[in-house]
């Protein structure tokens, strides 16, 4: 059976004189326990304030200051002592400091599994596949996996994680990718803690980059073997040797020149050295024999999820222990469900997913957080109870850090040694959000700093709007987009709504904003709205979409968005627009026309067509 433990810091008791007792464990206060020959134990707890720590070693909170006064550290009561203080005044008074042994359910990531060795069998190795923006990442696993993936990515930068198997000698490999963009460096180091193998994928004809040296810092951090991929080996001007010298002085020695990393030059898109990139990965599995126990209650990573229209909360784990069987009861960070389906990346189903299988599962109450670890449990009351307990304690936590904040706030009250911008985040995915809520709490600009008040998956609502006005924040959509009605309720309000598609390019208006720098030469003005009615499709020209114009007016030529559930599915330009068999160069709220979008035919009924147009804007 496997056992729980306390990841870091843990001592296994030594006897029972020394295991907590079912009210100790309860206690929110560590409790002193008695050792052979009246020997103290002070058991240690993160995050421990000066309270709960002077009432374990039985000293009053004054007492416990002068001490902490002492030692040169002026505190109040209720702020947090460093395990490192805590020993010294053990030290003084006799205690012997111990870490807590975990046995509250609740805190199920917190703990690692510790399985009969006899139970463990040979598993896929998981591999990440890291690097700096466009050297070739998705395309090299676009190779491996024979489909079309970077078509789909918008300005040719992976926006979000996706987790992949393949098999290759009847031996499946699991594959991460993960995007390599600055701004996704809260994803790219969730993707190299649930890695075993971490491919670092360098260009030959750029050469190493500082997303390169960020992957390799990630990947060293998790302490796992790497592979480089010298790509674009083709192009003129390629330099692999250049490639193998500067990352020589990184510590990472080729194994040509008596090193211990291997070094694979590759075409990702010439198909080139592919087979000898995925013998040395095989290679390496096999030396470090990773192995996981499938006989047990799965345990796993949420790698990425989203809200999808037809199926609900989605999410994608991976499994690394356990097996996870459709009909589980599984919790994830604050949220519950019974796993109803499960399916690969090529929406292949699945009845049971063994360790290192990435699969992607419906069935959950909410939307969780990638990154979060999951659980599988036998009884959906303990499910319920497990989640909803951390849901209140998640609450208790935002209470007390919320801070109320507003515009006077914010640039009036200058003498203020802290001023914020309060932010609300909207996106299509909850990766996106949470490399966005990462990136943007990082800024900080002549005091000023960033505060997300709420950051969640979906299309903006009048709830968001409503929130905004309240907390005087504005609200930042990613691949979403706001109703018309929602928009009016934004201006009625005063809530400002700004959207975007590249997330890079919302860390610079927000940091130009706060430097009182943000002049854009355009400005982008929606003049309308479009509802799809009816489609017709015609032969050399592809789909018509029967539309009825609610808001405004669109033009013939204007930049159009196709907003499905309020989530921007495509971004382009109308090809024609037509009143009955004419052409027309606009046509205004309360009549019906038909158009069509360039290069697009995939329009459904129900679709909103948002138009709009580029407004040159007078800086003064």
């Amino acid at each position: 059976m496997p056992t729980y433990q306390r990841k870091k810091h843990y001592r296994k008791p030594k006897s029972g004189a020394q295991r907590q007792s079912g009210s100790q464990r309860r206690s929110n206060v560590p409790r002193r326990e008695t050792k052979k020959q009246g020997e103290r134990i002070f058991i240690y707890k993160p995050d421990m304030n000066v309270a709960q720590v002077a009432e374990a070693f039985g000293l009053t909170n004054a007492g416990m200051i002068k001490k902490l006064m002492q030692l040169g550290l002026m505190t109040s009561i209720n702020q947090i002592i460093d395990r490192d203080t805590i020993e010294v005044i053990a030290l003084e008074e006799g205690y012997e400091v111990q870490d807590e042994v975990i046995t509250d359910v609740t805190r199920y990531d917190e703990m690692e599994i510790e399985d009969d060795p006899t139970d463990l069998v040979k598993r896929p190795p998981i591999v990440t596949v890291m690097g700096h923006v466009d050297h070739g990442k998705t395309t090299l696993l676009d190779t491996i996996r024979q489909s079309r993936v970077v078509e789909g990515e918008a300005g040719g930068i992976t926006q979000h994680i996706g987790a992949y198997q393949v098999i290759r000698n009847d031996q499946p490999i699991t594959f991460i990718d993960t995007p390599g963009h600055a701004a996704f460096t809260e994803m790219r180091a969730r993707g190299a803690k649930v890695t075993d193998i971490c491919i670092l994928v360098v260009a030959a004809d750029d050469g190493v980059m500082p997303q390169t040296l960020e992957a390799l810092d990630h990947a060293k951090a998790a302490k796992v073997p790497i592979i480089v991929a010298i790509n674009k080996i083709d192009k003129v001007g390629s330099n692999p040797e250049r490639v193998m010298t500067e990352l020589s002085e990184k510590e990472l020695i080729p194994e040509a020149w008596g090193g211990k990393t291997p070094f694979v030059p590759i075409s990702a898109l010439k198909n080139q050295g592919i087979e000898e990139l995925l013998d040395v990965i095989q290679l390496l599995a096999d030396i470090d024999e990773f192995k996981a126990n499938p006989n047990r209650l799965a345990k796993g990573t949420v790698i990425e999820a989203s809200l999808d229209k037809g199926r609900g909360p989605v999410a994608t784990l991976i499994v690394e222990t356990g097996t996870l069987k459709t009909g589980d009861f599984i919790v994830i960070g604050n949220t519950y469900g019974k796993v109803r389906t499960m399916n690969d990346d090529l929406k292949k189903r699945y009845t049971e997913a063994k360790p290192s299988q990435p699969v992607e599962v419906t069935g959950l109450n909410e939307v969780p957080q990638a990154g979060d670890v999951f659980m599988a449990f036998e009884d959906e009351k303990v499910t319920r109870q497990i989640a909803l307990e951390r849901q209140s304690r998640q609450r208790e936590g935002e209470n007390k850090s919320v801070k109320k904040a507003s515009l006077d706030r914010m640039f009036g009250d200058m003498e203020s040694s802290e001023k914020e911008l309060n932010i609300i985040i909207k996106g299509d995915v909850q990766g996106s959000i949470e490399a966005l809520r990462g990136m943007l709490e990082k800024i900080d600009i002549a005091g000023f700093h960033v505060n997300v008040v709420r950051s969640s998956v979906g299309a903006i609502t009048e709830n968001d709007v409503t929130l905004a006005s309240a907390s005087s924040a504005i609200i930042i959509g990613f691949n979403v987009r706001p109703t018309s009605a929602v928009k009016q309720f934004a201006d009625t309000e005063g809530v400002e709504i700004r959207l975007y598609n590249i997330i890079y390019r919302v860390s610079e208006d927000i940091e130009a904003a706060l430097k009182g720098m943000l002049e854009p030469t355009f400005e982008e003005i929606v003049t309308g709205q479009a509802e799809v009615r009816d489609l017709f499709k015609v032969s050399k020209i592809g789909t018509i979409a029967g539309c009825y114009v609610t808001d405004g007016v669109v033009k013939r030529d204007a930049l159009v968005r196709v907003l499905r559930e309020g989530v921007v599915v495509y971004e382009g330009k109308l090809a024609s627009l037509k009143r009955f068999k004419d052409d027309a160069k606009e046509v205004k709220s309360g009549f019906e026309c038909g158009l069509s979008i360039a290069n697009y035919n995939d329009i459904k009924i129900g679709d909103i067509i948002e138009a709009s147009q580029m407004k040159e804007v007078e800086v003064d």
